[in-house]
């Protein structure tokens, strides 16, 4: 086996210090005052060479693994998927490379996927974070990790935040369905202490309460499965006669929801018009059209991965918290048109 080219290789090679190639290749040239010309000349014998660092020996020399914990909830969710997509496509161009993991909103998962974090060192932390992880952030940030939290935040815990102004959003959908005339609207979530969950339940009771009507809330277990969902759905759209709309609290409920009006024998917008937060690209595609709530995917990885690397690169180690609501997008189409 070739032996692997080293630092000292290059030293020898070009008649240059090893602390000098060091500076270079870490990008400290002009910070240790080491010419332009210098620096050019290093990097094209590297270059030359196909030079690739001991990525143990850097971090050790750096303090930096170069790579960032993502935690979501489900990376296999449309949503999350892309905000992973477009998260790594960023970190990539600062050299950073993302390990990502799926919580399936579990405390305990969570847990223990953050110790595995810890255990390789990673940099930073962005997590989309489960109820009850208040602690396990409080002790990251006690140890000087940076984290961001994204789509939800955690009362108590002063760390930075991106999420969608929820309350908003589902404000502005429920107000576009009693304009519309719209007199017994459902309001669709999980069984969950989330507070993205919380903020959209209390923008619609707000729009209810402003055009006053009553409010109707159906809550749905987070660990039930599609066809539980189906289910649970059918058994309440049945009880609910009056019912003319129906907001669904995520895109996923929605396609349940969907679902079981199918197997009702309904017809939207005839029977009843129905709204989804979180737009799918679906969406568009379906007959009728689905109206939704769209949010600025790219806008929002864009935000964190940002608000984490100007954590990253502080260079006296201070840590300025940003705390980011990004505003949302209602999509009218044709499932809430009569």
């Amino acid at each position: 086996m070739a032996k692997r080219l080293s630092i000292r290789d290059i030293a020898n090679e070009l008649q240059i210090s090893k602390t000098t190639i060091s500076f270079i290749l870490n990008g400290k040239a002009k910070e240790k005052r080491i010419s332009d010309e210098l620096a050019e000349k290093v990097m094209k014998h590297v270059a030359q060479r196909a030079y690739k660092p001991n990525q143990l020996a850097k971090s050790l020399s750096t303090g930096k693994t170069m790579m960032i914990g993502l935690m979501v909830e489900n990376i296999s969710d449309y949503f999350f998927a892309q905000v992973a997509y477009h998260i790594e496509e960023l970190a990539y161009q600062h050299g950073y490379r993302i390990i990502y993991c799926s919580t399936d909103n579990d405390l305990h998962k969570t847990q223990e996927l953050i110790s595995m974090f810890r255990e390789r060192h990673v940099d930073g932390y962005i997590i989309t974070a489960p109820a009850g992880l208040e602690k396990d952030v409080q002790g990251l940030l006690d140890d000087g990790l940076p984290v961001v939290l994204f789509d939800r935040y955690l009362k108590g815990v002063d760390t930075s935040y991106v999420i969608l102004d929820n309350y908003k959003a589902s404000y502005d959908a429920t107000k576009y369905l009693t304009d519309q005339g719209f007199e017994n609207i459902a309001f669709v979530e999980l069984d969950s202490d989330q507070s993205q969950m919380h903020d959209r339940r209390e923008g619609y009771l707000q729009a209810v309460a402003d055009a006053h009507l009553a409010p109707l809330i159906k809550k749905i277990p987070f660990t039930s499965d599609f066809d539980q969902k189906v289910k649970e759905l059918v058994k309440f759209i049945r009880k609910s006669e009056d019912v003319d709309a129906i907001f669904f609290a995520t895109n996923y409920l929605a396609f349940s929801g969907i679902k079981a009006l199918n197997q009702l024998k309904m017809h939207t917008p005839q029977d009843v018009a129905i709204v989804a937060f979180d737009d799918h690209e679906v969406f568009n595609i379906y007959s009728p059209t689905v109206t939704a709530v769209a949010q600025p995917i790219k806008k929002l990885a864009q935000q964190s991965i940002n608000a984490l690397l100007k954590m990253l690169d502080a260079k006296d180690g201070t840590q300025t918290l940003e705390k980011i609501e990004v505003a949302a997008e209602l999509i009218i189409r044709d499932s809430t048109k009569v």
